[in-house]
């Protein structure tokens, strides 16, 4: 497989199994009215469009805030993957991460009207994990072409995540409870691998700066 492929698939498995849409999805139906299509069309269109909007906000200035902290992506790959780590801890477990959705917010989001942008765009969506994950991303690619592909992951991304809301109803149906926690269970493992990367490239940069 061309490298240049290898890497748009790489890109955007790690950002479809950090956002794990089933789950997100899971969760919308049970915040809302499931059988008006309508507004579960224009939740999933506003929530996309959110994610993908932070996204790229993210991709083009997010290193730039943290370089103005004197924080470098070795500590962000650091505390990335202790982030992903507890979130792949709570998916295998068949939870959802207190990062990404508490109890608390679940209980404010039930008294909302429209939970398209919060909570379901940020930060169920588009939480710390997410943050980092593009950071380190954008970090790794080099050059204009790596980093069109990294774009073009988050905008493909985006788009499985708007089809996955959009029909949350029949795939929610069709998996069930059972489905629904394997397939987070096993988007898990992938996560928790990321994170395990994350990590040993961060401490292990930090050890060898500092020597």
């Amino acid at each position: 497989m061309p490298e240049l492929a290898r890497l748009f698939l790489h890109d955007i498995l790690a950002l479809i199994t950090i956002l794990n849409p089933v789950a997100a999805a899971s969760i919308m139906v049970s915040l809302i009215d499931p059988a008006d299509q309508d507004y579960v069309k224009r939740t999933a269109r506003t929530a996309s469009l959110t994610l993908l909007a932070a996204s790229l906000v993210t991709l083009a200035g997010g290193g730039l805030i943290f370089q103005l902290f004197g924080i470098n992506v070795l500590s962000i790959k650091v505390i990335g993957g202790v982030v992903l780590l507890m979130l792949a801890l709570s998916m295998i477990n068949g939870r959802v991460a207190s990062t990404r959705h508490s109890s608390a917010e679940n209980q404010e989001a039930q008294e909302k009207d429209d939970i398209s942008i919060i909570p379901l765009a940020i930060p169920i969506l588009f939480g710390p994990g997410m943050i980092a994950t593009l950071i380190v991303l954008n970090n790794h690619s080099v050059g204009t072409v790596q980093k069109l592909i990294l774009y073009a992951a988050v905008v493909v991304s985006t788009v499985g995540v708007f089809l996955t809301l959009r029909y949350a109803v029949n795939i929610n149906r069709f998996l069930g409870e059972t489905g629904t926690r394997i397939l987070t269970r096993l988007m898990g493992l992938v996560v928790g691998a990321i994170a395990a990367q994350f990590l040993v490239e961060g401490v292990k940069g930090l050890w060898e700066a500092a020597a």
